[in-house]
């Protein structure tokens, strides 16, 4: 049976899932569907191609699930959800954060920022503002998720935890504080995200 494009892009994914970025090319791909690399030029022109093409499934994912808004209030509460709903997309394949951000062409991408500035513009923001409140919101999730995706190396010693003690008290407090009332790394993102947004804590 042909191969089409959206047989290329499931298996791209999970090689990317696999693998991981960077073992993901046009050879490795066509490897694993049982053909020969410029079988896929049909319907992949290039690597930059197929990591847009990875970068619109990941955000098809993060437009699937936008909340609808309604008050009209609701403006930089949708960001808040949406935002949260990119970083999900992104968590959910490995090295996501870097396939979205290094395709610079992903029409999907557009789709999204262009759905959060026209959220925020029909619920009473000037476009200006919009523009910048969404682009913050969007380069910081990608960040956010690039940190937290970043490898670890198994083979480094840790620090020791009473020289971090001793070097850093205010953050060990800080850190002991935030997280000693069950909160959890996706409360972290959340919180921060509010503040980003100039959004009143939940507590």
């Amino acid at each position: 049976m042909a191969l089409d494009r959206q047989q290329i892009v499931d298996e791209a994914l999970r090689l990317l899932d696999d693998e991981g970025l960077d073992a993901l090319s046009l050879r490795a791909l066509a490897g694993r569907l049982g053909v020969q690399a410029p079988t896929l030029y049909w319907h992949i022109g290039s690597k930059s191609q197929l990591l847009d093409a990875l970068a619109d499934a990941i955000m098809d994912d993060a437009i699937r699930e936008l909340p609808q808004a309604q008050g009209a209030d609701e403006g930089p509460t949708w960001l808040l959800a949406a935002l949260v709903e990119l970083r999900k997309a992104m968590l959910k394949h490995r090295d996501g954060a870097r396939t979205v951000s290094g395709a610079r062409l992903s029409l999907r991408r557009g789709d999204f920022s262009e759905q959060a500035m026209s959220t925020l513009v029909t619920h009473g923001v000037d476009v200006h503002q919009a523009r910048l409140t969404v682009l913050a919101g969007e380069r910081f999730t990608v960040g956010y998720v690039l940190e937290e995706q970043a490898p670890v190396d198994e083979t480094q010693q840790p620090p020791d935890v009473v020289e971090l003690q001793r070097r850093f008290p205010v953050t060990i407090e800080a850190i002991t504080e935030y997280f000693s009332t069950q909160r959890t790394p996706d409360d972290l993102f959340r919180d921060i995200a509010r503040l980003i947004l100039n959004l009143p804590s939940e507590e």
